[in-house]
């Protein structure tokens, strides 16, 4: 009896898929260094990059690509003044 209670209370405590995929929603932002080839995946109307100097993006709690820039500070600071807890990614 003990057992069934014990997973009826995980059961309940369980994160559906829709409420996983909306955690951090507007509250949290990722930064992440990016190596050129990877953004310009991420950001496809990119211009040719020159050199091989590191790049940052900034992503949504969903993954969604918000701005890339050399800076990491430029990112954080973006976030931040967009009210988004930032959290690097590597």
């Amino acid at each position: 009896m003990e057992e069934y209670a014990k997973l009826k209370m995980e059961e309940s405590t369980a994160m559906s898929l829709l409420e996983f995929t909306h955690l951090g929603e507007g509250e949290v932002a990722y930064i992440k260094p990016l190596h050129k080839d990877e953004a310009y995946r991420l950001f496809p109307a990119l211009e040719e990059i020159e050199d091989d100097s590191p790049l940052y993006s900034l992503h949504a709690a969903d993954g969604t690509p918000l701005m890339l820039t050399d800076s990491r500070a430029e990112a954080l600071a973006d976030a931040i003044d967009n009210d988004l807890e930032p959290l690097s990614v590597h």
